[in-house]
């Protein structure tokens, strides 16, 4: 009987510890700081929907500025801009630097946003960089003008910048007519990075004016029903209309 007595006190001992144990949640190792009414950050998160990673959302009050404040500063974007990125021990900032990332790290997960051919990943970074450089340079400004200023300052647009990069964008969408009559989407046959990085900025300039220079092209306005009907997006844009 003495023998059984080490096995029932072990027993009880269990039971009291594991009845006393705080199960704690388990945080994401992904953290995206931000604001979805932010185009960079949209770019991010479209591209974590894309993946399918599991990932926090850290809302970044910029009204109030939090983004300039000192913890935002020291601790993720010394420039003072959302989003900021967490993987881990990892932290980044800018977004075209993120999804690059994202995609890399995570290319077994979700939708293949590169490709591991090198002369098909190459034509893929000729119109990303087309992206960031030649499109988004004119479509950031006309959002600027047509979205941000009436929205948030209650300030007319510049008619005079408006009519200049209408003129400048209709330029740039006549190459991509051109380049989406030979393909499907930028890069390749496949959607990839250099399309996904259009989506926010094209969120913002379909609600204005602009919109009639995406439609008057077939090639382009058949991309944007494509690339803006995906699911990842439209999460996206669902955690945008929840703030």
């Amino acid at each position: 009987m003495d023998q059984m007595r080490p096995v029932v006190y072990c027993s009880l001992c269990l039971l009291f510890v594991l009845d006393h144990i705080t199960i704690l949640p388990i945080m994401a190792a992904i953290k995206v700081h931000g604001s979805p009414l932010s185009t960079n950050t949209l770019r991010v998160l479209a591209t974590v929907y894309e993946k399918e990673l599991d990932h926090e959302f850290v809302l970044i009050d910029m009204s109030a500025g939090e983004h300039k404040k000192e913890h935002f500063l020291s601790t993720h974007n010394p420039f003072g801009q959302v989003p900021a990125f967490e993987d881990g021990d990892l932290k980044l900032f800018e977004s075209r630097a993120i999804t690059k990332y994202i995609a890399c790290e995570y290319a077994d997960k979700g939708t293949q946003l590169i490709y591991q051919d090198s002369k098909k990943m190459a034509i893929t970074s000729v119109w990303m960089e087309v992206e960031g450089q030649q499109y988004e340079q004119i479509a950031a400004k006309l959002a600027w003008e047509l979205v941000y200023k009436p929205l948030l300052l209650g300030m007319s647009a510049d008619t005079a910048i408006v009519e200049e990069n209408e003129h400048r964008l209709a330029k740039v969408l006549d190459i991509y007519e051109s380049r989406l009559a030979q393909s499907k989407y930028l890069g390749g046959d496949c959607f990839t990075l250099a399309d996904l990085h259009h989506l926010p900025t094209l969120h913002y300039l379909f609600g204005t004016q602009v919109k009639q220079l995406f439609d008057s092209r077939p090639h382009v306005s058949a991309w944007i029903a494509d690339i803006t009907a995906r699911p990842a997006w439209l999460k996206a844009l669902a955690l945008q209309s929840q703030q």
